[in-house]
C-alpha cells in the first residue's frame, strides 16, 4: 500500500497506526521527504516521533529541506514500526512524505512430524575419518 501526507504549518503532524488488535506484522518505509509548491526558502525540519525499547516518546530529525539547497530527500526506503508520527519540528512546509505500508499476515509454520513420510526419514550414514 502506497503512504503518503503532507505536513504544513497549520498541520504540523501526521500519525501513522495500525488497529491494535491485528495480528499481522507491519512495516512502514519513508521513500522521499520533498518540499512541495508554495514553500519558502527556509529550514524545514522532519522529526520521526515513536518510541524506544523503554516505551520512552523518542524523536529524531530525518530531513533538514531548503528550497535553495536541497528540496527533495531520498530515504531509500527507511523502515520504521508503527505507530510513528512525522512531525514538521522547523519550517512552514509544505513537506511531502512518500513511501509504502507492507503488511505482512502471520501464518502457522508448525507441522507434525507424524506428516513426514518414511523417506524423509531414511537414517544419514555414520561420518568416517578422514584418510590421511
Amino acid at each position: 500500500l502506497l503512504l503518503g501526507c503532507e505536513l504544513t504549518a497549520t498541520t504540523k503532524s501526521y500519525t501513522f497506526q495500525v488497529d491494535e488488535e491485528d495480528d499481522s506484522d507491519h512495516i512502514l518505509a519513508l521513500s522521499v521527504v520533498c518540499l512541495t509548491e508554495g514553500a519558502k526558502d527556509e529550514c524545514n525540519v522532519v522529526e520521526v516521533v515513536g518510541r524506544n525499547h523503554e516505551n520512552q516518546e523518542i524523536a529524531v530529525p530525518v530531513a533538514n529541506l531548503k528550497l535553495s539547497c536541497q528540496p527533495l530527500l531520498s530515504l531509500d526506503n527507511f523502515k520504521l514500526q508503527p505507530p510513528v508520527t512525522f512531525r514538521l519540528a522547523a519550517g512552514s512546509g509544505p513537506v511531502h512524505l512518500a513511501g509504502w505500508h507492507r503488511i505482512m499476515h502471520r501464518e502457522d509454520a508448525s507441522f507434525e512430524d507424524d506428516d513426514l513420510s518414511e523417506e524423509d526419514e531414511k537414517e544419514l550414514p555414520p561420518i568416517m575419518p578422514a584418510k590421511k
